[in-house]
């Protein structure tokens, strides 16, 4: 199967400059290309991950895939899917978010991957105003700018002449990779359409219409009842370890509903179509199993942290499945217990009435003394039954967390200061 019909198939195509052109080329060479991310922060999330996935399907296919991070653009904004002007970063933290996203990629895919890594900031850096205004803005027309719809949509509360000039910096950014890599198609999302299709133009007017240069994006991806994909209530689901834990990347997807589940599978795994097939049949004819989500779980967990990642998020999940949380090892409980309520306590002998109600299990004394008596209460793994216990805050986990369990599922941390 041809990659373009790949894309197609997975639902991963919105639009295309030119789809027929585009396959026929891809049938003809393993062309090079790329997608683009700046550095306004220090970690990617799970929507940036889309693109970066076509890319590394790209790569396997024996493509030659180049990834852009905008040391440059990230200084001025991009104004697309945005209402008001972005704040400008200061220098230094435009630096330091490159070098994190560049990590993160060489991570993601590898030093020995076909993928290479670029940043525009070294061909922008030592370009003068006078030869940025006379080589290039010379060949935008005001009217056509104006009419993108990344420029459109802010006209009515009004765009900076810094974000105006997004859309030249990006098609110069693709004029230099094909100029310089022989990069001839363009991947970004759907709100990327009119600065992609800028570069073509670029590329068209400097090099001549037979340029073969091409520009696809992703589309907009929703949930099936229509709300934002990759949001949660506490908020993004990043790829940084540090901000998302292994454990609870894994169970974001591991949650996934049936209806959403086959078409995360298509995006965001690398599984051949057969199998894809035979588990959305399973998602039919087995729900309960959830066939489909353990697979999705398993996959991109790998991709993003790497197989012992599974292996440990999966040991989590069956020991807090059986209430085991005594089998947990210190690092498991950090990423187990991560999003639930915590508090900080100090590492002196605590009554198990008093450390109730520090960490807010229950609001009242009256009430932790019932919960107690009645067997409501487990202090790391084990029911505690007696009012008057006094709980060693040192005794487990290398003396740095207390857990407790009120009734089956309410779970609270206690950090040991």
């Amino acid at each position: 199967m041809n990659i373009i019909e790949d894309l197609k198939w997975r639902g991963a195509i919105n639009q295309t400059t030119d789809e027929a052109g585009l396959e026929k080329l891809t049938n003809k060479k393993k062309i090079a290309l790329y997608c683009g991310v700046d550095p306004t922060g220090d970690s990617m999330h799970i929507g940036h991950l889309i693109p970066f996935m076509i890319m590394e399907r790209f790569s396997r296919a024996g493509f030659h895939p180049y990834i852009l991070i905008g040391g440059a653009t990230g200084s001025i904004g991009d104004p697309s899917g945005r209402n008001t002007e972005r704040p400008l970063q200061t220098k230094k933290m435009v630096k330091h978010n490159v070098e994190a996203l560049t990590n993160q990629m060489k991570h993601l895919f590898g030093s020995d991957s076909n993928i290479h890594i670029v940043n525009n900031y070294d061909w922008t850096s030592n370009m003068s105003l006078l030869d940025f205004l006379r080589d290039y803005g010379k060949l935008f027309n005001v009217n056509t700018m104006l009419s993108k719809e990344v420029v459109a949509s802010r006209l009515e509360k009004g765009i900076s002449f810094t974000e105006f000039t997004y859309q030249i910096l990006q098609a110069l950014d693709f004029l230099t990779l094909y100029r310089d890599h022989d990069v001839q198609l363009q991947i970004g999302g759907g709100d990327q359409w009119g600065n992609i299709t800028a570069g073509i133009d670029l590329i068209h007017r400097i090099e001549g219409q037979d340029a073969k240069v091409y520009g696809l994006t992703i589309p907009l991806m929703l949930k099936s009842d229509g709300t934002k994909f990759g949001k949660t209530a506490g908020g993004a689901v990043w790829l940084d370890p540090k901000k998302t834990s292994p454990y609870e990347f894994y169970q974001f997807w591991l949650n996934q509903n049936d209806a959403d589940v086959i078409k995360y599978l298509k995006y965001f795994t690398f599984l051949p179509q057969a199998q894809i097939d035979e588990l959305a049949q399973k998602v039919k004819d087995e729900p309960w199993k959830r066939e489909a989500q353990k697979t999705l779980a398993r996959e991109v967990t790998k991709f993003v942290h790497g197989e012992d990642a599974v292996k440990q998020a999966e040991n989590i999940s069956r020991i807090l499945f059986q209430g085991n949380v005594q089998d947990l090892s210190t690092e498991e409980v950090s990423q187990a217990f991560n999003s639930v309520p915590t508090t900080e306590i100090s590492s002196d002998p605590i009554n198990v009435i008093d450390l109730i109600i520090a960490v807010g299990a229950d609001k009242s004394k009256r009430q932790a003394r019932e919960d107690v008596n009645n067997g409501a209460i487990t202090i790391n793994g084990s029911k505690v039954t007696d009012v008057d216990t006094t709980i060693q805050p040192q005794d487990h986990f290398d003396g740095q967390f207390v857990i407790i369990r009120r009734g089956k599922k309410r779970y609270f941390l206690a950090k040991v200061k």
